[in-house]
């Protein structure tokens, strides 16, 4: 598809920091695209994958100021967020809420996915502290009880006095009547705390445990993101920094918030296989997009980015959270999905080996992967990889190492089994599993809700995806398969041709209701 040329005779920068790997768009001040690729994690060779990329593609030494006068734009999507709730790694949180509702967000909605279990595991709380209030506001905005501002205030002081930089106010229809949240908020930030979080702000909409969990969440992720945007903005002084949003839409990195970031980089993703899909004329198209990390899946059927699915109310990584999102099902079934053997029987994932250390072949002691399995029955041949891998980031990938372990895995499995499986044979049958495991988690979204996936063509894009889009379609009857030119960075290229959108708030309904599409 075509995209404008620059008249000022300045670059743009989309792209999309996963996981894994770290996929850089640049487009010539003449119009003209050049793509790389980087590890994500790599501390021996640079700091920032998304800044290294610029800097690389610009030509300038690793640690040279970046000439931000010969940009335009940077573009991005990030999983730093996101990273962050999978491992509970957000910011320290307290949780301010009206006097008898302490554990309301814990007990939440009492649902019961897996009924008959007699072991009940719940999430892991984002919040650490809560801080009850004396106050109550009726649904029809009476006070039934004042706000005690100063015993708050007291207690908020003993929260930062004990550590605490981030908290979350959710009190009882704070959503329509903010009043209290109001003046809790202006006391915490007099008080010192560098995030604060109120529900009538976050997600002015009824439903308690709903705006509570989406408050917290907010306040839970919102400093990471901000060092992280801090940082970059630091390295690109004056340049226009926009970050997608889980919606699909860019916005200013300033207005870039915690609850909207969960789906950052799969969403730029959709966003580019919706609008190169139209293009190449398939308007009823299932989306795959396997990376190193996992596998995300989608459905369309429409005819612009503004017809995609969208959920309002979601839940990941056992978090609830209400923010509008790309409806995407995700499946950890990546090029760096562990292989597991237990003795009884092969599994692949959900762990990933990450960027670092990587599968085995990329030469830092790495477990054996489903991109290990690849190399095994020659799917990806050393000699047509770059020299990127190693300590020092110029070696071939390495598969002497692959089929070594490859080897001992065999024999541990006709040891414990007594079937006698080549190296080949095995790796094989990891990608089977992988390949099933991808093939259900589309029919979740197509075939279970009536759809009949063979009518649709299945939109290949991730690093990984190409490696696997044939057996997948085979798996699931499709006969038709679309690879854009660009699909191994097609997350980073959808940044480029994603629109910036604003919430379009209806106070009369409570709060953001849709989103604007500004082009």
């Amino acid at each position: 598809m075509e995209l404008p040329v620059n008249t000022d005779g300045r670059w743009q920068f989309w792209i999309d920091r996963g996981g894994t790997f770290t996929d850089i768009v640049g487009r010539r001040p003449d119009g003209s695209l050049v793509t790389h690729k980087l590890l994500s994690d790599n501390p021996e060779q640079y700091g920032d994958a998304a800044i290294a990329g610029i800097r690389r593609l610009l030509h300038v030494p690793v640690d040279g100021p970046v000439p931000v006068d010969q940009i335009d734009a940077v573009k991005m999507g990030t999983t730093v967020a996101t990273n962050a709730l999978l491992e509970r790694k957000g910011e320290r949180t307290a949780l301010v809420v009206t006097r008898g509702f302490r554990d309301a967000l814990r007990i939440a909605y009492q649902n019961r996915p897996r009924l008959f279990d007699r072991h009940i595991v719940l999430p892991e709380l984002l919040y650490s502290k809560v801080i009850e209030v004396d106050e109550r506001i009726g649904a029809h905005g009476d006070v039934v009880k004042a706000l005690d501002l100063d015993t708050a205030r007291a207690e908020l002081e003993a929260a930062y006095a004990a550590g605490f930089r981030s908290v979350a106010i959710v009190l009882m229809h704070g959503y329509r009547y903010p009043a209290h949240e109001a003046a809790l908020e202006a006391a915490a930030r007099e008080i010192g705390f560098t995030q604060v979080s109120a529900s009538h702000r976050v997600s002015a909409l009824m439903k308690f445990v709903a705006r509570g969990d989406t408050t917290v969440v907010d306040a839970y992720l919102s400093p990471i993101l901000r060092r992280y945007v801090d940082e970059v903005a630091r390295e690109l002084p004056g340049t226009r920094l926009l970050f997608m949003q889980s919606s699909g839409g860019l916005t200013d990195a300033r207005r870039f918030q915690g609850k909207d970031s969960i789906l950052s980089g799969p969403a730029g993703g959709i966003v580019g296989m919706v609008r190169t899909s139209l293009a190449a004329g398939f308007d009823r198209v299932i989306g795959f997009d396997m990376g190193g990390t996992s596998t995300d899946v989608s459905h369309f059927a429409g005819h612009d980015v503004s017809d995609c699915e969208r959920a309002f109310e979601t839940q990941v990584a056992g978090v609830r959270m209400r923010a509008p999102m790309m409806s995407i099902h995700t499946v950890a079934a990546g090029g760096g999905s562990i292989l597991h053997f237990d003795g009884a029987r092969l599994r692949v994932g959900p762990d990933s080996a990450g960027a670092n250390p990587g599968p085995a072949c990329y030469r830092r002691g790495g477990p054996l992967t489903v991109t290990d399995c690849n190399v095994m029955v020659g799917k990806i041949q050393p000699e047509f990889f770059p020299k990127v891998f190693g300590r020092t980031a110029n070696e071939a990938l390495d598969d002497d190492v692959v089929r070594e372990k490859f080897a001992v895995l065999a024999m541990e499995v006709e040891d414990a089994t007594g079937r006698a499986l080549s190296p080949e044979q095995l790796a094989d049958g990891y990608l089977d599993i992988a390949v099933g495991n991808m093939a259900e988690a589309i029919k979740r979204i197509s075939i279970q809700r009536g759809h009949d996936v063979t009518q649709y063509t299945l939109s290949v894009f991730g690093g990984a995806g190409g490696q696997h889009a044939c057996r997948v379609a085979d798996a699931l009857g499709m006969t038709r398969i679309f690879v854009h030119p660009l699909a191994g960075v097609l997350s980073a290229y959808g940044m480029g041709l994603a629109d910036q959108t604003a919430c379009a708030s209806n106070r009369s309904s409570g709060g953001c209701d849709r989103m604007r599409w500004i082009r």
